[in-house]
């Protein structure tokens, strides 16, 4: 063993992911006297196994699925042949490619500035790295991220068991999976590789779906839509899984049959949730107050834990675990550690999230609980009779826009539909520029575009603001 090197900087961050690097240019910004301490490879999760990859096999999904619906048009082709290992390996290859501009410029970091090897607090100011560096911090900001939760009731299946991470290794595509965790990533892997020619179920355990859509209308719509491409099970029930030589036997009630039935299956992806990393911290040596997750207590404003120099940012904080929203945190993460004692409030934009799944689904705004505490109108508007979207054979879909009944501020909206990711940012930028819906409608719609529908439930929310008393409009601060 040699011999310990102690280093004594004002900045120290654990993590370099999304989050992590921002957090280092902002703090480096203010002082030189920054390290930044990575244990695993260098690379984020979004382009090494979340967004980036993800994408790529939705495009090749979206690919398949454009021949066997061009029948619809009157053109009519062969049913195509998907060569599963060429579709792993454009994945692979490309995502390669995204992950390389990351280590790049992870490794463009000048060497005294990266410490390679995994951290833990000693106490709230000392940093211990692996076996060969001992760190002594002024200020500390964690941004380990986040990994996928696996429940107790999937141990056993060795390797039958996948989370996304496993699947953009894969050299051929499956047979079959069963997909559990209808969320966004369940959604968007599981559709694609139904699409692709996988045998695919998905089920969910909670009997919730798309959770931030809430009870609403649209999340009904989506739930009956996907339901109808694809077998789904938001809360299967008399469900047990084991081993079966090289597959898992599943037995579950059939959602439709009411049933019992068992099906087999080449793996199990589960996607049920992700865990904030914390568990290697030795957080139980700091003084920070811990949740019932065991992450630290902290301001969403300043990402600072307490009354400490330290902050949190990105996936761990277990937030918002979006790269834009863990690129803004690390950005306020940094700038607070980096000007330490001078802690400021760093401005956050309006919420957007979108899931790629066809249709897509965008929120934007104030979330669906939110919006259950104040009083609201909504504009409704249907993409089956929509014109462009009946061009294009994409009419399906629903969207809502929310406003408030009294000054008709726009305050947000539930898409699922085509370009719902187009859509979604439109609305963010209106939102975040605190828009009523009549100055909204006075923006260009041009014709014939999906934005025609936008039209239509904004004129249908206008209808019900007018239909109260004017209040002028008061901007927050």
């Amino acid at each position: 063993m040699g011999k310990m090197q102690e280093r004594n900087v004002d900045v120290a961050v654990i993590g370099a992911g999304s989050a992590g690097l921002n957090v280092f240019r902002r703090a480096r910004a203010h002082t030189e006297s920054v390290v930044l301490i990575e244990g695993g490879p260098y690379g984020t999760t979004c382009a090494r196994v979340g967004c980036m990859p993800s994408k790529l096999l939705i495009a090749a999904a979206e690919a398949a699925h454009d021949i066997k619906r061009a029948h619809g048009f009157g053109v009519h082709a062969e049913p195509p042949v998907i060569n599963g290992m060429e579709v792993m390996d454009r994945v692979r290859h490309e995502r390669d490619r995204f992950v390389g501009f990351v280590v790049e410029d992870t490794e463009a970091i000048p060497e005294p500035h990266r410490i390679r090897g995994y951290a833990w607090f000693l106490d709230d100011h000392t940093l211990q790295v692996d076996d060969h560096t001992r760190i002594h911090a002024d200020r500390i900001v964690i941004a380990t991220g986040s990994t996928p939760s696996i429940l107790p009731m999937f141990e056993g299946l060795g390797d039958r068991l996948v989370i996304n991470d496993d699947v953009f290794s894969w050299i051929d595509l499956p047979e079959s999976v069963a997909v559990f965790g209808p969320g966004v990533i369940g959604l968007e892997l599981g559709q694609a590789l139904h699409r692709l020619g996988v045998r695919m179920r998905m089920f969910g355990l909670s009997g919730r779906f798309l959770r931030a859509l809430g009870n609403s209308e649209v999340q009904e719509y989506a739930l009956r839509q996907f339901q109808s491409e694809f077998p789904l099970d938001p809360g299967v029930k008399g469900l047990s899984l084991a081993r079966c030589g090289q597959q898992v036997a599943l037995r579950f009630i059939d959602r439709e049959s009411g049933g019992q039935v068992e099906e087999l299956f080449d793996y199990v992806l589960v996607a049920t949730g992700r865990t904030p990393n914390v568990k290697g911290l030795a957080l139980e040596n700091t003084s920070l107050a811990l949740d019932a997750k065991g992450v630290p207590e902290y301001d969403a404003t300043t990402l600072r834990c307490g009354k400490s120099h330290i902050f949190i940012a990105g996936d761990v904080n277990n937030d918002l675990p979006l790269l834009h929203e863990a690129s803004d945190e690390g950005c306020i993460a940094g700038d607070n550690a980096g000007r330490f004692p001078q802690v400021q409030s760093g401005r956050r934009r309006s919420p957007l999230s979108v899931i790629f799944s066809d249709p897509q689904v965008a929120m934007v705004g104030e979330s669906w609980a939110h919006l259950q505490k104040r009083p609201y109108v909504v504009g409704r508007v249907s993409f089956e009779g929509q014109g462009r979207s009946r061009v294009m054979l994409k009419n399906q879909g629903l969207m809502h826009v929310y406003a408030d009944p009294a000054s008709g501020q726009f305050l947000g909206a539930q898409i699922f539909g085509p370009q719902a990711e187009h859509l979604g940012h439109l609305l963010s930028w209106a939102h975040q520029q605190q828009l009523t819906i009549a100055q909204m409608l006075e923006m260009p719609f041009y014709h014939p575009v999906i934005e025609e529908g936008l039209r239509t439930a904004l004129r249908d929310a206008k209808t019900q603001v007018q239909a109260t008393p004017a209040i002028p409009l008061r901007k927050s601060a």
